[in-house]
């Protein structure tokens, strides 16, 4: 039930009154983008598989050059745009967030751009969102043969409005859990560069053995026993000075796929499912999963902490660790170290840029670009000693891990969100004014 004392109006009626200034969606026609068109640079194109648990996916989209985006005389969407997917993914809702650049839209969604004055973005997409709104587009989805709900028929649905005051104060309570999952992913993106930075320094430019050399006693961050343990200058190697007694090795010596199976029999609605679309670029982290529930072939079976690396073009970039254990795409290789004293050195190998540009170089001239595990078991490192890899483990694996923790509790205050959304909407929970103390009563 919905609040009687709010008048229900239909989308048309709010296009007509000037509350939604714009509603458009990506249908192009006969411009629209042909799979070859698509790469790892220009302007993200934004689909239904873009919009993963409430969030847009701008990182893990495919990309469009700028001139072929310049063809395409609408579609650009902007922030605060509220989307909507309307085809073949039926229902999926999201907020525009803040992003540099552009961003366009595909014919799988629609994007309202509002006149915050009279309706806000984070009501509306909330009431989207809701029970009473995704019961209408089921509604027109049972007198389709087509699994879509074109923008004509979307005008025809209707929206409950209440007064801006309380639009305000829904909205408000809803930001209030928004923020802290905000604040959660700022805190995984800082963790994320400092163990990135420290990989580099440790790895990459061999920083405290140059440093020992220089006559150091000790390096900012490595724990002395490890400094200690250095050797004190690089030696000639096929790849470049690389610090004395370490080796030339293949990323193999230290990693190893994960071939395990799982049919759709051995899935269900908890199994937690990664694809493509769920992946980001080269985070330490993936952030989002969906539901095995609709898995109709084989995937390949992960556990929590192993790497994934998307092997089909353009996700080459699109590389993470597990948070969680589930299945995932067949397009996607899974990668264990031999030893838990790799994990963090291997996470950070493969995500790395002279690695995915190895994966590239591998598959160019292919029909079907795409690397496979034999490629990747071949690209060619400097190997530390092991004592050396598990000090970095030591060091990364509390990020690595604080990362994790921060992922499952923006999943649960996204779980609270939706939860308390239907209650809001419908007159359930009645928001008091937050900013005066008072709390939020039933």
């Amino acid at each position: 039930m919905v609040n009687s004392e709010w008048p229900r109006v239909t989308i048309e009626s709010l296009i007509a009154s000037g509350a939604i200034i714009a509603h458009k969606d990506g249908n192009y026609g006969s411009l629209y983008p042909r799979v070859e068109e698509f790469g790892t640079v220009g302007v993200p194109f934004l689909t239904a598989k873009s919009i993963i648990n409430g969030n847009v996916n701008i990182d893990g989209a495919p990309r469009l050059a700028d001139g072929r985006a310049d063809s395409l005389r609408f579609g650009s969407v902007l922030p605060d745009d509220v989307l909507l997917s309307h085809n073949a993914t039926i229902g999926r809702v999201a907020i525009v967030p803040e992003f540099n650049g552009r961003l366009v839209v595909g014919t799988s969604l629609t994007y309202f751009r509002l006149d915050a004055r009279k309706l806000l973005p984070r009501y509306f997409a909330a009431y989207l969102e809701g029970a009473d709104f995704q019961n209408q587009l089921a509604a027109v989805m049972s007198h389709s043969t087509r699994n879509q709900v074109p923008i004509t028929a979307q005008r025809t649905l209707t929206v409950i409005v209440p007064p801006l005051g309380v639009q305000e104060m829904i909205a408000r309570t809803l930001r209030t859990l928004d923020d802290k999952i905000d604040q959660n992913r700022r805190t995984s993106r800082t963790s994320e560069r400092l163990a990135r930075a420290v990989f580099k320094a440790w790895f990459m430019d061999f920083e405290p053995v140059k440093a020992k050399a220089a006559g150091a006693t000790s390096f900012p961050g490595m724990p002395q026993a490890a400094f200690d343990a250095l050797p004190s200058r690089l030696v000639d190697s096929e790849l470049g000075p690389v610090p004395e007694g370490w080796t030339v090795g293949k990323m193999r010596d230290v990693g190893q796929p994960r071939r395990e199976q799982m049919t759709p029999e051995e899935t269900d609605g908890d199994t937690p499912y990664i694809g493509l679309e769920h992946m980001p670029r080269r985070d330490v982290a993936l952030a989002e999963w969906g539901s095995a529930a609709t898995v109709t072939s084989s995937k390949f079976r992960f556990r929590r902490g192993d790497v994934l690396f998307g092997k089909l073009r353009p996700y080459f970039h699109k590389v993470g660790l597990a948070p969680v254990a589930g299945v995932c795409s067949t397009d996607i290789v899974v990668l264990h170290p031999k030893s838990s004293d790799w994990m963090a050195w291997l996470l950070m190998l493969v995500s790395s840029d002279d690695f995915v540009a190895h994966t590239d170089r591998s598959s160019a001239g292919t029909k079907m670009p795409r690397t496979n595990w034999s490629d990747m078991a071949a690209f060619t490192t400097p190997l530390p000693p092991s004592s050396l890899a598990g000090a970095y483990q030591r060091e990364a694996g509390p990020m690595l891990e604080l990362i994790t923790a921060s992922i499952h509790e923006s999943r649960t205050l996204a779980e609270l969100r939706d939860y308390l959304l239907p209650r809001l909407l419908s007159g359930k929970v009645r928001v008091m004014d937050l900013q005066i103390g008072n709390e939020v009563t039933a």
